[in-house]
């Protein structure tokens, strides 16, 4: 199978290391990513500016792609250019953070794999439910074991998966649930504080999930419940639900 890996923490990070070393031995594997991190710029893409593309290796080995853009702009030239034959699966990850709930909005992460499923091709994005020292090579080994079922997956039309681990011992993992964005928002905090000429700047320093009274099959709820969740996401945007009904007046 041939597999794009990108990511919004750039070409060098771990958890798109951990993917490559799980994924390499048994698939033709393609790295494209950003040259440096691009956390949540969510579904950005580079229009003012060129793109430019330049060779990883490691070692006398070509290890993939670094690229002066977006998650999204990755995806895009991965596809249209530098990769000369149909990709069979993009994976993007693996996150440091869980992205569910309105996160999924600001993610990079899961931008890049929405940006392949507009472009007819299965993704998965992958992010695992903490920020230090997250386990990467057990989130890569459990996409190894579930990447056959995944690509069995039939969906009504083109989706993202995003696969979100708990960060627990494989012991203690629950199983594996298909769960809904949840909607609550976050409560979040700024610091304000002043640089050394006397100058005030605020630097987002927090969020916080009310899980207590949270829907108990919601993303947010199931993952800090100890389960794996798998939430399928389309990009079609409109409230569907807002339009029926409603008439324009006449002109």
């Amino acid at each position: 199978m041939r597999i794009l890996l990108t990511n919004d923490d750039g070409i060098y990070s771990s958890g798109l290391c951990a993917l490559y070393e799980a994924l390499v031995e048994e698939h033709e594997v393609h790295v494209v990513a950003p040259d440096s991190e691009r956390s949540a710029v969510g579904h950005a893409i580079t229009v003012a500016d060129p793109l430019r593309a330049h060779v990883v290796k490691r070692g006398n080995e070509i290890y993939g792609w670094a690229v002066s853009g977006t998650p999204a702009d990755c995806v895009k030239l991965a596809a249209l250019e530098l990769i000369k034959q149909p990709i069979d699966l993009v994976i993007s990850g693996i996150n440091p953070g869980a992205n569910v709930g309105i996160n999924v909005l600001y993610s990079g992460t899961v931008s890049a794999a929405t940006e392949a499923a507009i472009l007819g091709i299965r993704s998965l994005a992958v992010s695992i439910d903490r920020y230090t020292e997250p386990n990467f090579c057990f989130g890569a080994a459990m996409v190894k074991e579930l990447l056959p079922w995944l690509m069995q997956l039939e969906f009504s039309r083109p989706v993202a998966v995003s696969m979100n681990i708990p960060a627990l011992p494989p012991q203690q993992i629950r199983g594996i649930r298909f769960a809904h964005h949840s909607l609550k928002s976050l409560h979040e905090e700024f610091d304000k504080r002043v640089d050394p000429r006397g100058n005030v700047y605020y630097w987002r320093s927090g969020e916080i999930w009310q899980v207590n009274d949270m829907d108990e099959d919601s993303d947010i709820a199931l993952l800090k419940a100890g389960y794996i969740t798998l939430t399928p996401i389309h990009f079609d945007m409109t409230a569907h639900d807002c339009i029926t009904g409603l008439e324009c007046p006449c002109f």
